[in-house]
């Protein structure tokens, strides 16, 4: 089965910025929508960004204009851009894939903002 790969995770200060990067350890057919959601402990899974096959994209209100998720359907990888960073982004980000035939999750990646 398919896993997903997620990297760039960390701790940073705030206003700081990180990268996500997700990548398939394997070969995923007929993917439509690639994103990122977080957890932050206590509170429920809640999408971050979001990208369509054909480009468009959707962002949580509290992450525009700071964050952009860009994707290459060649490789089938998707990533994260995080800028300005804040403390109430600190949570375990996963990645997700959806196909026309399954939706696959990654592992999940700490990213902590603090002082």
């Amino acid at each position: 089965q398919v896993q997903l790969v997620e990297s760039g995770g960390g701790s940073v200060q705030p206003g700081g910025s990180l990268r996500l990067s997700c990548a398939p350890s394997g070969s995923i057919f007929g993917i439509r929508d690639m994103g990122w959601y977080r957890q932050a402990p206590g509170k429920e899974r809640e999408l971050v960004a979001a990208i369509t096959s054909g480009g468009t994209t959707n962002y949580a209100d509290s992450v525009k204009g700071r964050f952009t998720i860009s994707r290459d359907s060649a490789k089938n990888t998707v990533d994260l851009l995080m800028n300005s960073l804040k403390p109430e982004d600190t949570a375990v980000y996963y990645c997700n894939i959806v196909s026309i035939y399954r939706t696959s999750w990654g592992q999940g990646t700490q990213v902590t903002v603090s002082s």
